[in-house]
């Protein structure tokens, strides 16, 4: 028995260690996989911010919802020649971008605080228990407002702060693109994917796509989805691949193999 599917392109930077569940699967499958991001971030010049009129210092807490948010931020404030104030306190999406922020200022418990789930409402349960300080959220042009929106609700003011952007990654037009599977993680991915090939056809090539958001956006494009995750049965989109090509392995045959 042999897979018809023999290349993957997955649309992520190549992990950086050799541990990574998609080298497990490639082995296992006898599949040659790809990592090549579709969509890449751009720091926003300071001449660009400052279009937005917002003075870093007048804000008192500063909510990170991705390690990206806390690398822009601080380049931004570097740039702007801004010292950020000692007093300052963070709120943190997760417990690991918590730890990231060690990378520019000292871990203090009463300066950096983090949502112990990882979910938008644990992370603004905290914040409403500090109503007082006044919120700057960083984020990309592409963002959701469900934050902002939850805080404004409650009275607690809080600016969103564009200081970054994601583009497309450009590929060469001579470039192969010979894959029977491509994988993508945002709806950035899918639009840079249609903008680089404005003649794709799918046709066989399986498309898999995690989040809802991701797979409507690959559905609005005309694409069929192969493959979705999370799901209760595949929580990871590397969880969700094994069990696809697990399930091809078994229908797919000499007979299938065209």
């Amino acid at each position: 028995m042999a897979l018809s599917i023999k290349k993957l392109l997955v649309s992520q930077p190549k992990p950086e260690t050799g541990k990574s569940p998609y080298f497990d699967i490639a082995e296992r499958y006898g599949v040659d996989i790809d990592f090549r991001p579709f969509i890449k971030v751009e720091a926003l010049t300071a001449k660009e911010f400052r279009k937005q009129r917002i003075v870093i210092p007048d804000y008192s807490a500063v909510i990170f919802t991705a390690r990206t948010a806390v690398d822009h931020f601080f380049h931004l404030c570097k740039e702007l020649r801004i010292v950020v104030p000692e007093a300052m306190k963070y709120f943190c999406m997760t417990e690991a971008i918590a730890v990231y922020l060690q990378k520019y200022t000292v871990y203090r418990k009463r300066k950096i605080f983090f949502g112990a789930t990882g979910k938008t409402d644990d992370l603004i349960n905290l914040i409403v228990k500090h109503p007082k300080e006044k919120y700057l959220l960083p984020a990309s042009d592409i963002h959701k407002d469900d934050i902002s929106e939850a805080l404004t609700e409650k009275k607690i003011p809080c600016k969103t702060a564009i200081m970054y952007r994601t583009v497309c990654s450009e590929f060469s037009k001579d470039e192969s693109f010979d894959y029977d599977m491509l994988v993508f993680f945002s709806p950035s991915g899918i639009s840079s994917l249609m903008k680089n090939f404005p003649q794709f056809k799918q046709d066989g090539i399986r498309i898999g796509c995690f989040g809802a958001t991701t797979a409507k956006a690959a559905l609005d494009a005309g694409l069929r989805l192969d493959i979705e995750a999370p799901t209760p049965e595949a929580p990871s989109m590397t969880a969700a691949l094994e069990q696809y090509l697990k399930k091809q392995l078994e229908n797919d045959g000499p007979q299938n193999d065209e």
